[in-house]
C-alpha cells in the first residue's frame, strides 16, 4: 500500500508546476465557479490517462513523429491562444456575482483542458520520458495488475490536486477583491497567450528545419 501512495504523490508532484491548465483552472474557477475549473482539471486527466494507455501498450511513439509533433504544436498553439484571448477579454466577469456562469456550456471547459493537454507534445514527451521508464522499471517487478493498480495511483493523485485548483479558485472571491480577482483572470489569459506563441513558434522551427 506503501507503493500505491507513492504513486499518488508522483501524481501530485506532477500536476503541481504551473502551465496552461494551472492557468486555466485558475481562470474558470474565478469567472464560473468550482465545476468548470474541476472540468478544465478532468479534461485535462482524461487525456493524460490517454496518454498513458497508449504508454502502456506501446503504442505512443507514432506522436513523437516529426509531422505527428508539427500539427500538434499548431493546434495547440490555436487552442491556447484562442482560450487565452478569451480569457482576457473576459476578465471583468470574474466578478464574484458569476452573471455569465449559466451561459457557459460545462463541456467548454473539459474540452478546454482535454485539447490543451492533448495537443501538448511537452505533455507527451513528458508522461513517455517519466511514466514510461517507471514502467520499464516497474515491469522488471511487478505483475501487469499491479503496474495497473500503481499506474491508476498515480491518477489519484492528478484528481486530488485537480480538487484542490478547482476549490481554491472558486473561492477566491472570499478573500480576494474585485481589482485582484480581474487582474488575476488577465494574468491568466496572458499566461495562455504566452504558452501559445510559445507553441506557434515551436510550430515554425518544425516546419523549417
Amino acid at each position: 500500500m506503501s507503493i500505491f501512495f507513492s504513486y499518488v504523490l508522483l501524481g501530485l508532484t506532477l500536476a503541481a508546476p504551473i502551465g496552461p491548465i494551472n492557468a486555466a483552472q485558475l481562470d474558470k474557477g474565478i469567472r464560473y465557479g468550482f465545476l468548470h475549473s474541476y472540468l478544465v482539471g478532468f479534461g485535462a486527466m482524461v487525456a493524460d490517462m490517454l496518454f498513458m494507455l497508449l504508454i502502456y501498450f506501446g503504442s505512443a511513439h507514432f506522436l513523437t513523429t516529426p509531422f505527428m509533433k508539427t500539427f500538434l504544436w499548431c493546434f495547440g498553439c490555436f487552442v491556447l491562444l484562442y482560450t487565452g484571448i478569451e480569457s482576457y477579454m473576459k476578465a471583468k466577469d470574474a466578478l464574484p456575482s458569476r452573471t455569465e456562469a449559466k451561459k457557459e456550456p460545462l463541456r467548454r471547459s473539459f474540452q478546454a483542458g482535454f485539447f490543451m493537454t492533448l495537443s501538448n507534445p511537452i505533455s507527451i514527451l513528458f508522461w513517455l520520458g517519466v511514466y514510461g521508464s517507471i514502467l520499464a522499471t516497474a515491469a522488471q517487478t511487478y505483475q501487469a495488475l499491479d503496474l495497473l493498480l500503481y499506474s491508476s495511483g498515480i491518477l489519484v493523485g492528478l484528481f486530488i490536486w485537480d480538487i484542490l485548483m478547482a476549490a481554491t479558485a472558486s473561492t477566491a472571491h472570499h478573500f480576494l477583491s474585485d481589482r485582484v480577482l480581474i487582474l488575476i483572470s488577465k494574468g491568466s489569459g496572458l499566461s495562455l497567450v504566452g504558452f501559445g506563441l510559445y507553441f506557434g513558434w515551436q510550430a515554425v522551427l518544425a516546419l523549417f528545419r
